[in-house]
């Protein structure tokens, strides 16, 4: 997943929740969500992280949007046990409101 920050925001790496099991990286090309190598990775906590920098996208003066791939999105969805959602994704790459809607559709 990348996670596309706006003007403002020079710099960003970390955790944005202790439960997740991913922090944010940067690389050269931006700034990209990447699972922990070590500790306990709950089986939700990918869908968890995707949905949460989706909602600093709308909230943080930081995150202007992110961009998450669908085998990702399928991966993070099938581990979290939430078939349905998983099966009906359309789109190659879904972003911050994208994510927002899909929590919205299924109840997640």
């Amino acid at each position: 997943m990348e996670i596309i920050t706006s003007k403002q925001c020079e710099s960003l790496t970390g955790s944005i929740g202790r439960h997740f099991g991913y922090h944010i990286q940067h690389r050269k090309n931006g700034f990209f969500g990447k699972r922990n190598s070590k500790g306990y990775v709950p089986p939700d906590g990918h869908w968890r992280f995707i949905l949460a920098c989706a909602q600093l996208a709308y909230a943080s003066p930081y995150f202007e949007d992110i961009k998450v791939g669908v085998n990702e999105l399928w991966q993070a969805l099938i581990e979290a046990h939430e078939f349905t959602a998983a099966n009906n994704l359309k789109l190659a790459v879904y972003h911050a409101r994208d994510i927002i809607n899909l929590k919205t559709t299924f109840g997640l």
